[in-house]
């Protein structure tokens, strides 16, 4: 069974909506769902944000499940000034520091990609000046947090990996807040703490609103990809 990690539920979302079936499964993760795509069987699960808790949902998935192939999904930001809103993004390499990862390749079906070296970190590139450094010295064309902990998983398990992200946030613009300020202990996004920030600046609400709706987007945008997408 293929297995799908994402940072959290809401990435999935567009994913679910093709589902034939869906089961929800009682296991210790943040979220964890069987579906039916195409006729078969797939897992989708999701732990939190950053390399240590993809980690632990793709453990967990491993020893309740038969995998046969783990993709890491979701959301990720632009480094590169060519990419869009909603652009799929299918990683040829991925940039870290302690992997190296050769990805598979998805085979999409009539569909538009992009595609290129990803760098993935346990850090939101928050400012559009942030983005340009990390283009101009790892030559990566988005950032995300969790393909780095799953790919190594998937190196350990000797399973076929794939990362497969959408935009949600461009290269020439900057983050409502610095979420990396609002994690909890467990490296988690805190709702609360995103509250109390937005409430001590009246301005963010508007722009978390809006950053919202760009993710319900890009969500259904990989989710309609994903179920037209063959491995």
């Amino acid at each position: 069974m293929l297995a799908f990690v994402a940072a959290e539920a809401r990435e999935f979302s567009g994913l679910v909506r093709h589902a034939e079936r869906v089961v929800r499964l009682n296991w210790p993760l943040d979220f964890a769902t069987r579906i039916w795509l195409n006729g078969h069987a797939a897992l989708l699960v999701a732990n939190g944000p950053g390399p240590k808790l993809a980690g632990q949902a793709v453990e967990i998935a491993k020893g309740r499940d038969r995998l046969t192939g783990i993709v890491s999904t979701g959301f990720c930001g632009a480094l590169d000034p060519a990419l869009n809103l909603s652009d799929i993004f299918i990683a040829t390499e991925l940039l870290d520091s302690v992997v190296d990862v050769k990805v598979g390749q998805a085979l999409p079906l009539a569909k538009l990609y992009q595609s290129g070296p990803l760098l993935s970190t346990d850090h939101v590139a928050v400012t559009a000046s942030e983005k340009s450094e990390l283009r101009k010295s790892t030559t990566a064309r988005v950032i995300e947090m969790e393909a780095a902990g799953v790919s190594v998983k998937a190196q350990q398990y000797n399973l076929p990996f794939y990362c497969i992200r959408v935009i949600t946030d461009t290269a020439g613009e900057s983050l409502p807040l610095d979420f990396n300020q609002m994690r909890d202990d467990n490296g988690r996004f805190s709702r609360s703490k995103i509250i109390f920030a937005a409430l001590r600046r009246p301005t963010v609400f508007p722009k978390l609103l809006n950053f919202n709706k760009r993710c319900k987007n890009a969500a259904q945008a990989l989710g309609d990809f994903i179920a037209d997408t063959r491995f």
